[in-house]
């Protein structure tokens, strides 16, 4: 697995709601605590929210450290 933008955040899934709007919210927490820049975490979500569930999903992945993926 690639590593992400930003590897320094890390975002739960494991155990979390797994609706879309909750974890793009959850997403976009985690880089704003993380210290990325506001127009950086507004193209994560324009990015997460230009595709179906599968491409949510994996924009996450490349942008953030995701728990239970795999390690």
């Amino acid at each position: 697995m690639k590593t992400p933008r930003y590897p320094h955040v890390n975002v739960r899934f494991i155990g979390e709601d797994g609706n879309a709007f909750a974890i793009i919210g959850r997403v976009r927490r985690a880089l704003l605590h993380g210290g990325v820049s506001r127009d950086a975490v507004d193209r994560f979500t324009k990015e997460a929210t230009s595709g179906n569930y599968d491409h949510l999903l994996l924009t996450v992945m490349d942008w953030v450290h995701v728990d239970g993926d795999g390690e």
